[in-house]
């Protein structure tokens, strides 16, 4: 049982004060998936500002190179080796979750691939660990960026 120390530890270490209704082992790989979903845009749009062309218009095309199941498929593939085998845990539980739907510019695999790396968020980032998570999506980010 979490005691009120580690409690508003836990609250502290996410962006906004609503903690999970449950522990993070014990959500869903499709609602980690629909939280780490919202974590990795805010990641890529932060990435993408942080370099020189701004406009608008070109931030977009350059997010769907980093957002689409496709790319985060292959960004998930650059990471594995770097994974601890908790990490691949839940991504294999992220990787076999069943959505029932199928974006149409993806294929089964790369979707659930992407569905995977986005578990993979959603559950560092309610796990509260963030330097590691943030670790990950930089280096996977720049390996995904120099692989194209």
């Amino acid at each position: 049982m979490m005691n009120e120390m580690d409690h508003n530890q836990s609250v502290e270490a996410l962006w906004f004060p609503y903690e999970a209704s449950k522990s993070p082992r014990l959500l869903p790989p499709l609602v980690l998936a629909y939280i780490g979903d919202a974590v990795f845009e805010v990641a890529v749009r932060q990435y993408l500002i942080s370099r020189p062309n701004l406009r608008p218009h070109h931030l977009h095309g350059q997010a769907t190179k980093f957002v689409s199941a496709k790319a985060q498929a292959k960004l998930l593939s650059l990471l594995e080796g770097e994974l601890t085998e908790e990490e691949h845990d839940v991504v294999r539980q992220g990787r076999n979750a069943k959505s029932g739907s199928v974006p149409k510019n993806a294929n089964v695999i790369e979707y659930r691939h992407a569905t995977a790396l986005e578990c993979l968020v959603g559950y560092l980032y309610y796990s509260g660990a963030h330097s590691r998570m943030r670790t990950l999506i930089d280096e996977g980010l720049k390996m995904l960026e120099t692989s194209e």
